[in-house]
């Protein structure tokens, strides 16, 4: 069958991303093999974070106290890229919440695979490596923390489509304890909101993203080091060349 093939959550998350109102649902086999590779990459994910995490009691103290209280500093570039997932999670489990409330599935399933792969996976975890290497104990937490934490309520926001992954995940990771079925369903903090750190890393993504497709149109090979220069012409461009000192 279909889901022995592919999977179950696979499929279901196939059809939920094409459950927009007031649509027939033309299902392939091709959709539901690119959800699979969304449902592999979640796993893969998960295995890198629980990797980095080191000693799992501090980083489970760690992402108790990020969850409690948000993270110490007021200089929005201490731990900025922290401060930028965690305030997109927030936006994120609004938009998913209020999804699931007016049953707009297809929804919902955009804003987690939108997020999940694209901000969490391609730019956070890249951007946290350096930390979880580190010799910094206090940033090596910090990051540790708030990748268990963004995980963990990730994973809590997908399992109502994808229920069996997220399930097994959940009991791979330490501190958590019964199903995650039962687990309270993330909701959005306040103290989580940071539109300047939004505004810092997404200006720098832009960058990336610029400085890669020039490197494609001039057919630069992948592994080559180039050197850039990158001139401010505008206050928002020097705040994001000051947030990477």
């Amino acid at each position: 069958t279909i889901m022995d093939k592919y999977g179950t959550d696979a499929v279901r998350l196939t059809l939920c991303s094409l459950a927009a109102q007031g649509r027939d649902i033309r299902l392939s086999e091709e959709r539901i093999e690119g959800y699979r590779h969304f449902v592999n990459k979640v796993w893969n994910a998960a295995r890198l974070v629980l990797m980095n995490l080191g000693d799992g009691k501090e980083a489970v103290e760690s992402a108790n106290a990020c969850a409690s209280k948000g993270l110490d500093g007021a200089d929005v570039n201490d731990f900025l890229y922290e401060r930028w997932i965690l305030s997109r999670l927030n936006a994120v489990t609004g938009k998913v919440r209020a999804a699931l409330d007016n049953f707009d599935f297809d929804v919902a399933a955009r804003e987690m695979y939108q997020f999940f792969w694209h901000e969490f996976c391609d730019w956070y975890l890249e951007l946290a490596k350096p930390a979880f290497s580190g010799n910094d104990q206090a940033i090596k937490q910090t990051a540790r923390g708030v990748a268990l934490f963004v995980l963990d309520n990730s994973l809590r926001l997908l399992h109502p489509i994808m229920p069996f992954v997220t399930e097994e995940l959940w009991h791979s990771l330490p501190g958590r304890e019964g199903y995650i079925m039962t687990a309270p369903f993330p909701a959005p903090s306040p103290e989580f909101d940071s539109p300047e750190a939004e505004h810092l890393v997404n200006g720098l993504i832009e960058v990336v993203t610029a400085i890669r497709n020039i490197r494609a149109e001039l057919n630069i090979h992948p592994g080559a080091r180039v050197k850039v220069m990158a001139i401010a012409h505008s206050r928002r461009a020097e705040d994001i060349m000051q947030s990477q000192g």
